[in-house]
């Protein structure tokens, strides 16, 4: 039987400033709750709420919270001020400075905001992408092909409640893409990895369905909830439990020592971190997307230009007016047949040599003998 609990939690926004008050870090609250940060920053944003005894537990860390500092709504009265000391000075009373107005922090640019965005993701992300495929390169080009796509789209991108779920999820669906078994580069086995238990494992995550692995990854290897990892592999929540349910089984039969999900965690965290993966500068990464923004857009261009002188020239050369076909020859009664052309007879043949052998120079006339 499982217990409700209905602790009421302050809005998204007055999590994170009750967080802030306590001077704790979003890493620092996953860990006394036992959850992932990416699990707190999910409950700050608003993109999922916690249930059962996490949202028990996090309901009273909060009140804590609140109640060690009061709100910054709150005012304080102040009682009356202090009479002013006098100093004596032979010179005119200097006017008191007024504080300095704080300046507003300077806003990022699109470059520098998706730089941060590289930095912060993608050397993880390219250690999950080895997870998921077991090949080095198509990490790394699945991670910069997605930050490609993301530097195409960063208007779309920069406005997304956590940029860094968009980039993960299309980098994972590159990087399952069945295309890559075609391709001359990917038809070999990579070299496994050094050390026989990772070896072990890997081997046993690549004979997971891709949906399977990648349900798993997200969960114990990421440490999203539930509800996000649904989302994010476009299941419903039930579907991605039995997938996760079913990939944890079939480790936990061929490796008995990873059946607990701590263990599992920190074991597909070692593998990742023991393999130097590593990508490509973000410059490197904007200049390729925008290199290959640009030849596409030739292409098209030609393309239609293309389309439109094929269509111009049809025109062009079309009859403009209606021209009955050639009817089919019929035969005429009374007129003999021509003569083909064949081998002569003998008589002809004859008469062929005897023309030949009397023709010579001089005023005679061959005449016709009558036969």
């Amino acid at each position: 039987m499982t217990q409700s609990f209905d602790t009421p939690l302050p809005p998204p926004k007055e999590r994170r400033r009750l967080r802030e008050l306590g001077s704790l870090t979003q890493a620092q609250l996953a860990a006394r709750l036992g959850v992932s940060r990416e699990t707190v920053r999910a409950w700050e944003t608003g993109r999922s709420t916690p249930s059962g005894r996490k949202r028990e537990s996090y309901g009273k860390l909060l009140a804590s919270l609140a109640a060690v500092r009061p709100p910054a709504e709150v005012t304080v009265p102040q009682g009356p001020e202090p009479a002013p000391v006098l100093t004596v000075s032979l010179s005119k009373a200097a006017p008191k400075p007024e504080p300095p107005t704080p300046t507003p922090a300077a806003a990022l640019t699109p470059t520098q905001a998706f730089d941060a965005l590289y930095a912060f993701c993608a050397p993880a992300l390219v250690r999950q992408t080895y997870l998921l495929t077991g090949r080095r390169e198509l990490a790394r080009e699945s991670v910069e092909q997605a930050f490609q796509v993301a530097w195409q789209r960063w208007p779309e991108v920069a406005v997304d409640p956590d940029p860094a779920s968009w980039v993960r999820a299309t980098a994972y669906e590159y990087a399952l893409s069945p295309w890559h078994r075609f391709r001359p580069r990917y038809r070999h086995p990579e070299p496994p990895p050094a050390d026989a238990s990772d070896r072990a494992l890997l081997d046993v995550l690549l004979t997971l369905p891709p949906p399977y692995r990648r349900t798993l990854l997200l969960y114990d290897g990421v440490g999203l909830g539930l509800p996000e990892t649904a989302a994010e592999t476009e299941a419903s929540t039930p579907a991605a439990a039995s997938r996760l349910l079913h990939a944890r089984s079939a480790i936990a039969e061929r490796l008995p020592d990873l059946a607990e999900p701590e263990v599992l965690h920190h074991r597909l965290a070692k593998t990742a971190s023991t393999e130097r993966l590593r990508a490509a500068k973000p410059p490197t990464v904007r200049i390729e997307s925008e290199r290959r923004a640009r030849f596409w857009t030739r292409a098209a261009i030609a393309i239609t230009v293309a389309i439109i002188g094929a269509t111009a020239l049809t025109l062009h050369t079309a009859p403009t007016r209606y021209e009955p076909p050639v009817p089919p020859g019929e035969t005429v009664p009374g007129v003999p047949p021509k003569a083909a052309p064949g081998t002569l007879s003998t008589a002809e043949l004859a008469l062929r040599a005897k023309l030949r052998a009397e023709s010579a120079n001089g005023p005679e006339k061959l005449l016709p003998e009558p036969r």
